[in-house]
């Protein structure tokens, strides 16, 4: 039996392919189009997903059910020790805190550690590669536990939406501002920051949104995380949920800012884009884990 196994869900992009080349597992996150439940990667396509969305459906998230998490748990202890368990951030679902609970049941207890890391999406992938690192080098599951969550605060990531429909839906901006920003094309520019969403600027028009996004990872890789950017040890982030070819044009605006760093890029996962609606881009950085 190997000792320790890493489960997440699919909030950190990774699909179920993907997963099982990893050596990983992958949770689908549920979600609703109207009254129907729909799973990512698994009874829905990405494409079929926006096209429900741009005829003006509504779309919301929700947890994973208590039972669906402890089956997988169970399935995943039958070849592992342990488990890791990443689910999405604490301060954008209840999801880590009901998962914390069902940890601390007898079948799970000291079998089944849940980290709350604060991350989503790229960064929530970039966490699972650096798990599994650790996870090679030989350190137990409440060690990485432990190492994980002392570097929950080293990570950026800023979203800019290329419609406010979704933020007005959600309750984060009310329809008045909503209606003002669309007619002065205001792209609003949102931070995501040890598991928080806040708002970190507005600007006039998508390319202005890129810059000011662009800027302030640049700043944040020179001062916050310096130390770790002068050794090398931060990891440059990308998310989208716009089309191919603006997709395509953000990566490469990306890496003329950033020469020669490596780029980790992920479109982002369905239950984001329940959210952000479609057109949001993403830059975004983490550091690797201290040991």
């Amino acid at each position: 039996m190997q000792k320790v196994g890493i489960v997440t869900d699919s909030h950190s992009g990774i699909l179920q392919e993907e997963a099982k080349k990893m050596g990983i597992y992958v949770l689908p996150m549920p979600f609703y189009i109207e009254e129907a439940c729909f799973y990512e990667d698994v009874t829905i396509t990405r494409d079929t997903f926006f096209k429900e969305l741009r005829e003006g459906k509504n779309v919301s998230t929700s947890q994973p059910s208590p039972g669906d998490v402890m089956k997988l748990w169970t399935e995943v202890l039958k070849e592992y020790e342990t488990i890791l368990y990443l689910p999405i951030s604490s301060g954008l679902s209840g999801s880590y805190e009901t998962a914390h609970m069902l940890s601390m049941e007898e079948e799970f207890e000291n079998k089944v550690y849940v980290v709350n890391h604060g991350r989503v999406a790229s960064p929530l992938r970039r966490t699972i590669l650096d798990t599994l690192e650790l996870v090679k080098e030989g350190y137990t599951a409440p060690r990485i536990k432990e190492i994980l969550e002392g570097e929950r605060d080293k990570v950026s990531i800023y979203i800019a939406v290329e419609t406010l429909e979704y933020l007005k839906k959600g309750g984060r901006i009310t329809p008045a501002t909503a209606a003002i920003g669309t007619l002065l094309n205001i792209k609003p520019v949102l931070q995501l920051d040890v598991g928080m969403l806040e708002s970190f600027s507005k600007c006039r028009g998508m390319k202005k949104a890129r810059k000011e996004m662009l800027a302030a990872i640049k700043n944040d890789m020179e001062t916050r995380y310096r130390e770790s950017y002068e050794k090398g040890e931060v990891y440059l982030l990308a998310a989208s949920s716009a089309d191919e070819e603006t997709t395509k044009e953000w990566l490469a605006e990306i890496q003329v800012e950033f020469p020669g760093m490596d780029l980790l890029f992920d479109y982002l996962p369905l239950a984001i884009c329940c959210h952000t609606g479609e057109g949001a881009l993403a830059v975004g950085c983490s550091c690797r884990p201290k040991r």
